[in-house]
């Protein structure tokens, strides 16, 4: 059967964040909007991933796939032009180098140094986050109760310290940029009354809802954070970033490792048995997301985002290659690893 002829498959997508490394999942969506057969019906996602998500529910309000894949390309050209005004830039020898880091930027090594010992309620840079702007005029939030697909966005109560799911008709740039909210970058951002942090220290991302609220049964998690890591950090800046990815894998992690024991377990003829036991679970990720670090999360370059994004596009495509047909038939990610041991 060709992908022309082939049945629609409803199909949930898990976004990742993790800064300007969100380009790589543009990549993914850029491709997966390709596939005639695929119907999205809900995407859950954090921080970069949660802003994928609703500038492409925006575009496709605006134009159907082609919409959707003109909205992203603007978003993150936006993103990139704002960074051209950055203090923090590649220095000349990573520039000649080809080396996609600021490791050996001064002004990047002392404004870490610095967040460990001054807090962002030291200096008044609230409100001063470029991207409010970006993601005004990128995104119509009045229109995304209209949007064809569910959106779940997730961020961290500061005061329960419990996530809380923004859905399309509670999305706005507030509740956005909340749930990319680092708090050693930024002072936290207030909605209805309660502070709010980034989303990944409770869910990166959430998968419930998407089991729950969405008719699909197939969820294709697009992870940008490497799981396992080769050797053992020795460095500072190496035991630092392993130590996030570590904290922001973790809610992801338990939450796969519970809804695989919910399948173990679950009566596959009650309400939330059968929901949980007929769930699907796919990922597509990149070994090239290991060897970046850290600091180029920050790197919004032009040259940088697209070298992501063509990424992002080859890893959907070597999915789709492998595990297309398997999409609305098993899953492809083998959830039973993941309680080996416990």
């Amino acid at each position: 059967m060709s992908e022309s002829t082939r049945e629609p498959v409803l199909i949930d997508l898990a976004l990742q964040g993790g800064g300007a490394h969100g380009a790589f999942t543009w990549g993914v969506l850029d491709r997966l909007l390709e596939v005639p057969w695929g119907r999205l019906d809900g995407i859950s996602g954090t921080s970069a991933g949660a802003m994928n998500a609703a500038v492409l529910a925006h575009g496709l309000l605006e134009g159907g796939r082609e919409g959707g894949k003109r909205a992203l390309e603007q978003f993150w050209r936006r993103v990139s032009n704002a960074a051209l005004l950055s203090p923090f830039q590649r220095g000349p020898l990573e520039i000649l180098t080809g080396r996609w880091t600021l490791d050996y930027s001064p002004l990047f090594v002392m404004s870490d140094l610095a967040s460990r010992v001054l807090s962002p309620y030291d200096y008044s840079l609230q409100g001063a986050n470029p991207l409010r702007r970006i993601l005004e005029e990128s995104v119509d939030f009045g229109r995304l109760n209209a949007a064809p697909i569910r959106l779940f966005v997730t961020a961290t109560n500061v005061r329960t310290g419990r996530g809380r799911i923004f859905r399309n008709g509670d999305l706005s740039a507030d509740a956005l940029l909340a749930s990319a909210c680092l708090p050693t970058l930024f002072q936290a951002v207030e909605i209805d009354g309660e502070a709010y942090w980034d989303g990944g220290y409770t869910g990166n991302p959430t998968i419930t809802p998407l089991v729950r609220e969405c008719d699909s049964q197939d969820t294709i998690l697009v992870q940008i954070n490497p799981i396992e890591r080769p050797g053992v950090p020795r460095t500072a800046a190496e035991i630092h970033n392993r130590l996030n990815e570590v904290a922001f894998n973790s809610p992801l992690m338990k939450e796969l490792r519970m809804a695989a024991l919910l399948r173990r377990v679950a009566d596959p003829g009650s309400g939330e048995g059968r929901v949980w036991s007929q769930m699907r679970i796919h990922r597509i990720s990149s070994a090239m997301m290991t060897d970046l670090s850290s600091s180029s999360k920050l790197l919004a370059e032009w040259a940088f985002l697209c070298m992501l994004r063509d990424e992002g596009r080859r890893a959907a495509e070597a999915f789709l290659d492998a595990h297309g047909a398997d999409v609305g038939v098993r899953s492809t990610f083998d959830l039973d690893e993941l309680i080996e041991g416990f």
